[in-house]
Parts: structure tokens; C-alpha cells; sequence
């Protein structure tokens, strides 16, 4: 499967500009008020279609929960990307994948991952059809839809169906739907352009579009219309932000924290002077098995760090200093859409979107012993028969023998890059009417994307050996250490560390069709019936970065799969409001998979209306989910921090003083064409308040149990079996209490994972002096979100910093809220939104342990009483309109400037939770202007 890459379309006064633009909205307070929102001007009897239904109606409450976002509520947030607003809603969780996230599988992208089953688990609709999934499979396994591909200029609005499961849709909706819905049709055109900026005068983002569109459907027939849109975002680095505590650096010891096992210090002499890490000097194991430093006195010159106390004799080195906190990024979208009137009763219509987005990300350097996991087994070039060695003839060995390296070249490489270029294309026709009593709607929809990805500052453990050993290698020399490190010959570097990099495709082919009218008239109205088809088939290949296929890319994880999947799906869906105060709602849906399995998933609703302003409503759903090529064809190993239960029992107190309980392991993962499918079943309850045509409130608790999930055999239970390497820097000689390095596990299907929790959403609308202000809250609650495991053991991960085996590593907080309030008068409009991550217990019960995932230089918990603080930022905007034509807007991103708690314990970021990015940043600027042509 080959496509062509001939796709491609090859802090001064901003602060204050932002200010003139919010200002004013406070100084129209004698302007008459802002007429009402459209959609309360349309009739009630305007039929439309309801995301979770494929049946017209005339109510927008379903039995279903269904989250409406506006325009209007995107563009408050001051989000320039479709991907960084939803990762603000308040069901986004663990498992979501931010784009600041470089280093993990899926780098480039951005994923929501609704109650934090997965971005798998979630399925992710452009105008209620799917996209072709990105390229790279996160943690190597889950295949997703990658947010950055949606042109945000286009979007009309987004509905996040909330219940999990769809029989519409799709089955594998196990989570939830997330329906992102855009314009459908348009005329006359808009120019718009925007600037943003940090406090800290980086991170700059420049973005413009057009969006042009013309002809009337009812008066001439037609409409079509194109928006393009693209932007350049620069990236900022981890250094850029040493002013906010501990968000730069990797040094945390002002905290109260060692270097040991906390933060990103590296290059100390541990364990008695048994154990080092990779230092810009170098440090060399002597024949006693104890560890020095090669060249102490060239310390001060090669390392960021000043206070070397804690060194234990080696030479502390920041590698953080190196590193991206957000990526570099520039990219194109263009959509376009045409319909066309057959007759009065049929329409052709076309869809045509493109993208090409390209992403830039920098991390820590390089080390010369690691583990390299693939297909064969498990490298281990930190220990062992393959450990690294530096040879006694080498020029920079002042000790005459072999020994074990520990080094960092970066002086020589440079530090890590990564670069991926993603161009996704997705092309719809179609065409829908009515015919008789029946509405239809056809269509045939082909996406795929073209991703290729370049890395540099990798080694290559092969050349690494002989550079560093072999006088007479045949790569020209040696690689030279430390202050001698530009004497290395650049045929040396140009073998050890060459560009390498790896391709992605993926396609998707799906026609799509749903027929619907009315049966009968019953006494609370029509008797709705839905019928509908799919066909499609979904192709993914990723081959492996170059050489780790043979495991000869020191530290580097393995991911590859090549593999399709048909599925030929059929539902049908009935609504029958049986009384004017009671709707029952059903649908079935039966997916056949080539090959594989036929599932059958229901779906029932209710809905009570027992006075017009109350609505009582529940739904039961089941879900199906079958394994992916990325389960039952592909390989992967990946990193993640993991508590060492031999080295601590308890989890947090270790068996000798100074041995870090925590160490960043490699997770192999061997494929399993013996899968079952995952399934699931879905509960809701709610109700619907609505007192007056101002206020309006909806209560929802829900429960989703997904049974068969295909995971990755659980640490605990590859130990158990020997699927385990660990180093030979024993602790007091203990056998066994080596560091443990890495983990072998096939994918399983493990017992279940049950969530529940509930849902708040209210808004309330006033008239205020000579304007209207609107408040909005969203508030969601876990209760419970448990997990039972392989081996049958249960963990309960609300309110705790697990699951830490899904990416990033966010955790599990138990609220998380969000509080708009919009102000409107005459031509003028500002708004604020506060966005709220409540605070949960700092323990991994995923580890087996209950302790503190964290302890202080004193063995005390941390942070303080073991527990993630609380953090809210608050972000603001306004526009002002001069004219009809053109409108003037600015927004401030974390208005109060807070600093994101430290987290020592994520994985996603250095020293604070993903969630808190915004508090990582600080505060950011946006101005920007659109002109619309009439």
C-alpha cells in the first residue's frame, strides 16, 4: 500500500494590544443588549438530527446525554486547535494524548480520551463519518483519531455523546462519541489572522484563514464553499521556563527531593558507589565493581548544574535543559464542501479536506547504555555480557582496563530530534432526500494519511561497541569523551549516529447509508424508524524506526504492525413517544468482522417528561471492540516509571539507604492473534431541569464496565513467570536486587475495567443592565474507576495518580469542573472560563504497593500529605465589532499566571501533571481581527 507523497503543499506590546481589546467591553455598559442567540429564534417544529440518532425530531434532549458545544463556547477558551479544546472538557481523562507529549508513541498528534478509557475507546466523527487513524498507534497499541487533522476555522460545533457505546455509529464507541460537526454551507467570505504570545515572549503562534463560499441551495441550486486555513507555532523549551520554580529545571533538591529518584538530574554515583548514571564526562566501573568519574576536573565546564553535593563522586548534568516543552509546529488544512439540488427532494453533496502538518520536538540526549527491546528479545547494554565497555586502549581511559561506560555524548551528537510530517486526506460523496415517506442518505468516504518520521541523536549500539573498543574499527576512529569530544572524526558520528526514521499509512474505505421515516402517529407524536448500513475497511502498516528492528538502537522503543480489518455492519433504531410525557427510544446494530467475530449490541432509552419543565431519562447500551493489527500483528516496546517491589516491598521504603524505589523501565509487548474482542455494557440515569426559558440544568450518573480489555500482561505477573531483566548492580550483594531494566509481556485480555461517576451541567441566562450574561458550569465526578488485572488482583484508580501504564501517566482526579461566564451588549462580548482539576492522592495502585508514589529527601511523603494539589486557571477573552464587517478579539490564557503543582511522579512532562500544561506555560496572548465580505 503505497501513496504518493506528491500530496504535499510544500514580549513587548502584544500584552497591551490584548488589554485594549478586553477593556472596552467594560465601558459599554449604556449599549443595548445583544439580541438573543440564533438557535433560540428556530421553531419548535424544525426537524433535526441529534448526535446518538439517526431519526429527525423536534427536541434536542434525548434519553441519551449529549454535550452541545457552540462556536461561540470554543472560540471564549482562546484555543487555537480543535485537540487543545477538548482536552479541557471535563470528560476528557487518563490516556488523553496532548500534543506537548513528543516523546511518547503517537508524537505529532492529539487525542481525547473520554472517562479515561483510552483514546482507542473513543470514536471521533468529522459530520458523523469516521477518519482514517493516525499513523502511529499510542503506547504502540491503541489506534485513535488525531485531532489536529479537524480545519478548527470550519467548525461549527461539536457533541460529545456521553453515554458510551453507539449502535449508530459504531459499537467500538465504548467510551463515548465525539462528533465534531462543520459548516454545511456558507456564502461570502471571511479573512481572518491571529497572533499569540507568551509573557514570555515565546512559543509564538501565527495563524490566518479564508473561508469563501457561495450560491443559495433553495434559489439557485447550489452552494460550495472552501476554507483554508494554516499556522506556525513555535516551540518552547523546558530552559525558556526557569523562572517558574520547578517547571525548568530538572534540580528539584530546593523542593526537599533527592536527586536519586526524583527529577532529571543525572550523572550521580549511588548505591554505595555501585551504581551511575550517564554523565557528560563519563563514569567507568573499576575492577572493585565500584564506579568513578573519568575526568572530575572537566566537570564544571561540561555540565549546566553548579551544585555537584549530591554527586557521589560523578559529575550532575541537567539533561532537561535540552528538551522541548512544547513542540514546533506548522501546518496547512483546506476543506471544502459542495451541495448540489437535484429536484425539491434530493441533494448530491461533496466533503474534500486536506492536511499537512508537520512537528518538531526535542528531548534529553542520548545515553551509551540502555535497554532495546524487539522482536528477538531484550538488549541490555546497562549490564551483563552486552554491556557497554570502554576498551583500555582507549585514549580517554586513564584506568588501563575494560570497563562499563556510563556516558552521555551530546557534546558529539547533539541531543535528541524527532521530526514527523503527517498528510492526511479524506474525500466524502454523497447524496440524500426523500423518496415517498422515507429520508435517505448515501454515501462513500476514502481517508487515509502519509506519515513519515526522521530521527537524529540516536546511537547505534553496534558502532557503539566497536568506537568505543576496537582501535582498528572501520568506522575511522574513536569516539572521543567528554572535553575531548571534538576530536571525534565526523565518519564516527556520521556511523553512530545516523538519521534514521520510519513511514505510516493507514486508509479508510467506508459506504455508509440510512434510510428513516415515519411509521405511525402516536399520542406524543411520530413513530420514528431508523434503518442503516456500513461497509468499510481500515488498513494500518507502520514499519519499524530503522535497526530496531534488530534492538540496535540504544534506548529507542519498537513499534511496528501491518494489518487490515473489514466489518460489515447493519442496525436498525425506533422511536416511539408512546405519550406526550414518554418517549422509549431502541436500537440494534450487528457487526460482522471478515475473519473474526459477529457481535450484536443493543441500545434502550427512556425519557419521562412528567411536567414541561422535567425530564427523567436512562439509557442501557452494549459495546464491541475487536483487537486491532496493532494487538494481533505488532510488536512494541515502550517506557514508562515503575516501582521495584524487590528493591522496595512496601513500595516506598527501599531495602538499603539511597536506592531509588522507582526506575524507568521498558515494557515489551509481543502480539496476540488469539484476542478476543473486548465488550462492554453501559448504564445512565438523569434528569433534565428546565424552570425557566432562561435556565436550564441536566444531572447524569452514569457506569460503563468494559469485560475482555486487551492489555498488556501485567508486570507483576511477567516477573512471576521470568519475563524480566535486571541489572547486576546488586544491593549489598543481595542476589536478585539488581534494577530492574525491563519487562515481557504478551497482549492479554485482562478482566474488566469499571467506571462510573456523574455528570452536572447548568446554565443560567440574566439580564444585566443594558446587556445579557450567560453562565455555564460542567462538572464531572469518578466515583469509581476500577481495574482487575491478569492475575485477578483489583485496583481502584479514582482519586489516585494511576493508571500509570496508559499514556502520559495524568492520572485519575476525581473532579474536574469548568465555569463560563459570557458577557454580551450591542457589539461587544467578553467572556471568562475557569478550568478546574481537583486534587488526588500521589500513590500508583497499579504498582502493588499502597504507599506514597513519592517520599522527600527524609523519607517523608510528597508532595505534602502525599497528595497532587489542586490547580485552576482561569482563561479570558472579548471581541469587539466596529462594524457588520469587521470584528477585533484578543484572549489571555491563564489570566493569573499560575504555576501547575509539582509532579514528580508523571511521566508526560518534567515535574508537572499534563493537565496543568497551562500552569507549565503561563500566561499567553492572542489578538487577532476578522473581516467578513458580504
Amino acid at each position: 500500500m503505497n501513496y504518493p507523497r506528491s500530496m504535499r503543499l510544500r514580549r513587548g506590546l502584544l500584552p497591551v494590544a490584548v488589554a485594549l481589546a478586553l477593556v472596552p467591553t467594560f465601558a459599554a455598559a449604556q449599549e443595548s443588549p445583544a439580541d438573543a442567540p440564533a438557535q433560540e429564534d428556530a421553531t419548535t417544529l424544525d426537524r433535526i438530527v441529534v448526535t446518538g440518532s439517526n431519526i429527525p425530531r423536534t427536541s434536542t434532549e434525548t434519553a441519551s446525554p449529549v454535550q452541545v458545544i457552540s462556536r461561540q463556547e470554543i472560540e471564549r477558551t482562546g484555543r487555537t486547535t480543535i485537540g487543545d479544546f477538548l482536552q479541557t472538557l471535563t470528560v476528557d481523562g487518563a490516556g488523553s494524548i496532548p500534543k506537548s507529549f513528543g516523546s511518547g508513541f503517537a508524537s505529532g498528534s492529539a487525542g481525547v480520551s473520554l472517562r479515561g478509557l483510552g483514546a482507542g475507546a473513543t470514536l471521533v466523527l468529522l459530520n458523523g463519518r469516521r477518519l482514517a487513524p493516525y499513523g502511529l498507534a499510542d503506547d504502540g497499541q491503541k489506534v485513535f483519531t488525531d485531532l489536529s487533522v479537524i480545519p478548527m476555522e470550519a467548525v461549527e460545533r461539536v457533541e460529545v455523546l456521553k453515554d458510551g457505546a453507539s449502535s449508530i455509529y459504531g459499537s467500538d464507541a465504548i467510551a463515548g462519541v465525539v462528533n465534531i460537526i462543520l459548516r454545511k454551507d456558507f456564502t461570502g467570505a471571511i479573512v481572518k489572522g491571529s497572533y499569540g504570545t507568551s509573557a514570555e515572549g515565546d512559543g509564538n503562534d501565527r495563524k490566518g484563514s479564508l473561508t469563501i463560499g457561495t450560491g443559495d441551495l433553495a434559489d439557485g441550486g447550489f452552494n460550495a464553499f472552501l476554507n483554508v486555513e494554516g499556522g506556525k507555532t513555535d516551540g518552547i523549551m523546558v530552559r525558556d521556563r526557569h523562572d517558574r520554580k520547578w517547571i525548568g529545571t530538572g534540580d528539584i533538591r530546593p523542593w526537599g527531593y533527592d536527586i536519586i529518584s526524583y527529577g532529571g538530574l543525572a550523572g550521580a554515583i549511588t548505591n554505595g558507589g555501585r551504581s551511575a548514571g550517564n554523565s557528560p564526562v563519563g563514569n567507568f566501573q573499576r575492577a572493585d565493581g565500584t564506579w568513578a568519574s573519568l575526568d572530575p576536573g572537566s566537570c564544571a565546564a561540561l555540565s549546566n548544574v553548579a551544585d555537584q553535593a549530591s554527586s557521589g563522586g560523578g559529575c550532575l548534568w541537567d539533561p532537561s535543559q535540552l528538551s522541548a516543552m512544547t513542540p514546533t509546529q506548522s501546518y496547512i488544512n483546506l476543506f471544502t464542501r459542495g451541495t448540489f439540488a437535484i429536484n425539491d427532494a434530493s441533494e448530491l453533496y461533496f466533503e474534500l479536506g486536506y492536511t499537512d502538518k508537520n512537528s518538531d520536538w526535542s528531548t534529553t540526549p542520548s545515553g551509551v547504555s540502555g535497554v532495546s527491546g524487539y522482536p528477538g528479545g531484550v538488549i541490555n547494554s546497562s549490564s551483563g555480557a552486552n554491556a557497554t565497555i570502554l576498551g583500555a586502549l582507549h585514549p580517554d581511559n586513564p584506568f588501563g582496563i575494560d570497563g562499563r561506560l556510563r556516558y552521555s555524548p551530546f557534546a558529539s551528537v547533539g541531543t535528541r530530534r524527532t521530526h514527523v510530517d503527517n498528510q492526511f486526506m479524506r474525500a466524502l460523496v454523497g447524496a440524500k432526500g426523500t423518496m415517498g415517506e422515507w429520508s435517505y442518505d448515501v454515501g462513500y468516504l476514502h481517508s487515509e494519511t502519509d506519515l513519515s518520521s526522521t530521527r537524529n541523536g540516536y546511537l547505534r549500539y553496534s558502532v557503539l561497541q566497536a568506537v568505543l573498543t576496537d582501535p582498528d574499527n572501520p568506522y575511522g576512529g574513536w569516539l572521543r569523551l567528554g572535553a575531548n569530544a571534538d576530536q571525534t572524526p565526523a565518519s564516527v558520528l556520521a556511523a553512530l549516529s545516523p538519521t534514521i526514521g520510519a513511514d505510516a499509512e493507514t486508509s479508510l474505505d467506508a459506504l455508509n447509508f440510512n434510510f428513516s421515516r415515519s411509521l405511525a402517529e402516536l399520542r406524543g407524536g411520530d413513530l420514528g424508524l431508523a434503518l442503516g448500513g456500513e461497509y468499510r475497511r481500515q488498513e494500518a502498516r507502520l514499519d519499524p524506526v530503522t535497526y530496531t528492528d534488530v534492538g540496535d538502537i540504544i534506548g529507542l522503543g519498537y513499534s511496528a504492525y501491518d494489518g487490515d480489518q473489514t466489518v460489515a455492519a447493519a442496525y436498525a433504531e425506533l422511536s416511539a413517544p408512546v405519550l406526550e410525557s414518554l418517549e422509549l427510544s431502541g436500537a440494534l446494530r450487528m457487526d460482522s468482522y471478515k475473519g473474526g467475530d459477529t457481535a450484536t449490541t443493543p441500545k434502550v432509552g427512556i425519557k419521562w417528561t412528567p411536567a414541561q419543565w422535567l425530564s427523567v431519562r436512562g439509557t442501557y447500551a452494549e459495546g464491541f471492540r475487536a483487537p486491532n493489527p496493532a494487538e494481533t500483528a505488532g510488536s512494541s516496546v515502550g517506557y514508562a516509571t515503575a516501582t521495584d517491589l524487590v528493591r522496595c516491598p512496601d513500595g516506598e521504603t527501599p531495602i538499603a539507604p539511597g536506592i531509588p524505589c522507582q526506575s524507568t523501565v521498558a515494557f515489551a509487548s509481543r502480539p496476540n492473534p488469539d484476542l478476543k474482542p473486548e465488550e462492554s455494557k453501559s448504564y445512565s440515569v438523569g434528569i433534565v431541569l428546565q424552570p425557566t426559558d432562561s435556565t436550564s440544568l441536566t444531572l447524569d450518573a452514569w457506569r460503563i464496565k468494559r469485560t475482555n480489555e486487551i492489555t498488556q500482561e501485567a508486570p507483576a505477573v511477567a516477573i512471576a513467570q521470568g519475563d524480566f531483566v535486571r541489572g547486576d548492580d546488586l544491593v549489598n550483594g543481595i542476589p536478585g536486587t539488581g534494577t530492574l531494566l525491563a519487562v515481557t509481556g504478551d497482549y492479554v485480555n485482562s478482566n474488566s475495567t469499571t467506571v462510573e461517576g456523574v455528570d452536572l451541567d447548568a446554565r443560567q441566562r440574566f439580564a444585566v443592565g443594558a446587556g445579557q450574561l450567560t453562565l455555564d458550569l460542567q462538572w464531572s465526578h469518578i466515583r469509581k474507576y476500577v481495574l482487575i488485572d491478569t492475575s485477578g488482583t483489583e485496583y481502584d484508580f479514582a482519586g489516585t495518580h494511576g493508571n500509570c501504564n496508559v499514556s502520559n501517566c495524568i492520572g485519575t482526579p476525581k473532579d474536574r469542573i469548568n465555569l463560563g461566564a459570557t458577557w454580551e451588549m450591542s457589539n461587544w462580548s467578553v467572556s471568562a472560563v475557569a478550568n478546574y482539576r481537583g486534587s488526588f492522592d500521589n500513590v500508583l495502585p497499579e504498582s502493588g504497593s499502597s504507599g506514597c508514589a513519592a517520599t522527600f529527601a527524609n523519607d517523608d511523603d510528597a508532595p505534602g500529605g502525599c497528595e497532587i494539589p489542586s490547580f485552576y486557571s482561569i482563561d479570558l477573552s472579548g471581541s469587539w465589532k466596529p462594524t457588520e464587517a469587521i470584528e477585533v478579539f484578543g484572549s489571555v490564557q491563564n489570566l493569573t499566571d499560575r504555576i501547575a503543582p509539582l509532579d514528580p511522579t508523571t511521566y508526560g512532562a518534567l515535574n508537572y501533571n499534563p493537565l496543568d500544561v497551562a500552569g507549565a506555560i503561563g500566561r499567553y496572548y492572542t489578538v487577532g481581527i476578522r473581516y467578513s465580505f458580504q
